[in-house]
């Protein structure tokens, strides 16, 4: 019997951008090329809104590690104490490249037919990935993911929500054993969770806010049980225009324990306790940020060095996006330039107002990766057009880092570029050794590798940011703690012991960071958080041996329950990290 292709209806999720200055000034670029890397010399005065580059910078390198994925990557986490991503599609999207176990196919209930028939779909659409062999192991999904959400949860197993037609009202568990395959519990959700944003409370609960026609919001139940509520967000409502522009909402959870949730161009603070709006921000002016017009956003790193502050600030950067009218310009063969602007804002301060930035390039569909040391990796995506199948064009093939503690006209650096366009559908997260996985990109209807301007794309790269230049190796730490399987309290101080080539290490040189790896989609990377932890103390222990003892997250506010990787960074170049459990 032939294998169901589930047809995909033409959405109205488009969207645009108008261009700001473009002008530059011209560059008189040297490049030399070192160990698959570049250095890169530039002898022309830059105007301060744009990338500085940095004499003699090592900008990066890349490496491809696979061919093959099996399937493309639109969703993508790393598993805690694992060397395993996992990598998913959706589940109506046609044949993968790679197969179930023989006699393990799903059953898909053909909604051709005016009686109950079903057919079975034998391919995955899930894959669990090997980060260091790049091996794959298919996973069955049950419910159609299509643009779904999700997140670890405080025991790291990866809990994640919505999709598309029957998948909408699914939760599903997913543990990381090297067995485990997905446990599915199909009417869990009260709304349809299509486009919708998840992210861990204090608790150790997950909200999931938004979707497709969701003016709303609610808590994930217990597995195996089903939500009869929602709250009404009228936000949501008030934030949705012609083409929406307000999906996967961008979520973060406060230092003081509320929500920033920013759609379109507008946010709010949102308490999840009292489930009531706290105060609502200024209008980031300049377009609409969130799908379809699918900008960027992260929480910068929350530092916590003062012992005993007032308030933890926590601050947000968005950048890029596009027009609200992009959908209505899509439609008509129109592609814009995105936007190049960014807004950074810090939500702990009532007074704040957005204070803007400028790229080296316009993005749209990029991702934003906190780096180890605190920098912001901005990557994949386009220049014009919208996010959505076949509605962009331009490749942003540049990677760019943004250093949120320099001087603002030293922000921005780009760095080496990728051969791979990586459009809509595509994917990155941070590893452990601090390089960032790069895979997806499928604007296509079903998996189309031929006779398209941008294929279904399946293969896999990994970027390896400066940090990773061969003249610094000797300033890489080794972190020789094993806290595998241990847990660390809150507002208890614990000891990593780490290894550098150098008889000194000079405190004003060394920061200890942890970082929560996020669930990635469609550009945004739900429940995102890097910690600069307190140092209370450093040590020699003997010649190239230090340890150094720090004060963990004073409350689940701060850091909420779960699984972290803890970096040692020296001299601006982190170690690899290790596991870490807190609670």
């Amino acid at each position: 019997m032939s294998i169901l292709l589930k047809s995909l209806a033409p959405l109205s999720l488009f969207f645009f951008f108008f261009t700001f200055g473009n002008s530059r000034l011209p560059k008189i670029p040297l490049i030399l090329f070192f160990n698959g890397g570049e250095y890169e010399y530039y002898k022309a005065v830059h105007n301060p809104n744009e990338a500085i580059k940095h004499e003699k910078e090592y900008r990066g390198r890349w490496e491809l590690v696979s061919e093959n994925s099996g399937v493309s990557a639109m969703h993508i986490i790393i598993m805690p104490n694992s060397n395993k991503a996992i990598m998913f599609d959706a589940a109506g999207f046609g044949p993968s490249e790679i197969s179930l176990p023989a006699g393990d196919c799903r059953r898909v209930l053909d909604s051709r037919q005016e009686v109950e028939v079903y057919e079975l779909d034998c391919w995955a659409h899930a894959v669990e990935f090997d980060i260091d062999t790049a091996a794959i192991r298919p996973l069955k999904i049950l419910t159609d993911t299509w643009c779904s959400s999700g997140g670890l949860s405080a025991n790291g197993t990866l809990v994640q929500t919505g999709g598309w037609d029957e998948g909408g009202r699914s939760v599903r568990y997913f543990n990381g054993c090297s067995s485990c395959d997905w446990e599915e519990y199909p009417i869990s959700l009260s709304g349809l969770r299509w486009f919708s944003t998840q992210h861990i409370l204090p608790n150790g609960n997950f909200i999931v806010v938004g979707g497709r026609r969701m003016f709303n919001y609610e808590y994930v139940p217990k597995a195996g049980s089903s939500n009869k509520i929602s709250y009404a967000l009228s936000f949501l409502q008030e934030t949705s225009d012609l083409v929406e522009n307000n999906l996967y909402p961008f979520v973060f959870l406060s230092t003081d324990g509320n929500l920033l949730i920013f759609a379109n161009n507008r946010s709010i603070l949102l308490n999840p306790t009292t489930n009531k709006v706290v105060r609502e921000l200024p209008v980031l002016d300049g377009g609409s940020r969130n799908y379809p017009a699918s900008g960027m956003a992260a929480l910068l790193p929350i530092k916590l060095n003062d012992r005993n502050p007032n308030v933890i600030r926590a601050e947000i950067l968005v950048c890029g996006g596009a027009d609200p009218r992009a959908g209505k310009f899509v439609q008509k063969g129109i592609y814009a330039t995105a936007l190049q602007d960014c807004g950074r804002i810090d939500i702990t301060n009532p007074k704040a107002t957005w204070r803007k930035e400028m790229m080296p390039t316009p993005r749209i569909m990029g991702d934003m990766v906190i780096l180890p040391t605190g920098d912001i990796l901005m990557i994949n995506g386009a220049k014009e057009g919208t996010a959505g199948l076949n509605f962009a064009e331009d490749p942003n093939i540049t990677p760019v880092i943004y250093k949120p503690d320099n001087p603002i006209t030293r922000r921005f650096m780009e760095l080496k570029e990728t051969k791979i366009p990586r459009m809509y559908g595509s994917t990155s997260t941070l590893l452990p050794d601090g390089a960032v996985l790069v895979a997806g990109s499928n604007p296509n209807y079903y998996y189309n590798f031929t006779g398209v301007k941008y294929p279904t794309e399946l293969r896999v790269e990994k970027f390896y940011p400066p940090y990773f230049d061969p003249e610094r190796v000797s300033d890489r730490a080794v972190i020789t703690s094993n806290y595998m399987g241990g847990m660390v309290n809150y507002k208890r101080n614990f000891v990593i012991e780490f290894q550098v080539k150098k008889a000194r290490v000079n405190p004003s040189d060394l920061k200890v960071t942890m970082y929560a790896p996020p669930f990635t989609t469609h550009g945004f990377s739900m429940g995102q958080r890097l910690l600069e932890l307190a140092i209370t103390e450093l040590k020699i222990v003997e010649s190239e041996l230090f340890r150094v003892e720090v004060a963990a997250p004073p409350t689940a506010e701060i850091a909420p329950p779960g699984f972290y990787l803890v970096f040692v960074v020296h001299a601006g170049v982190p170690s690899s990290g290790i596991w870490l459990q807190i609670a």
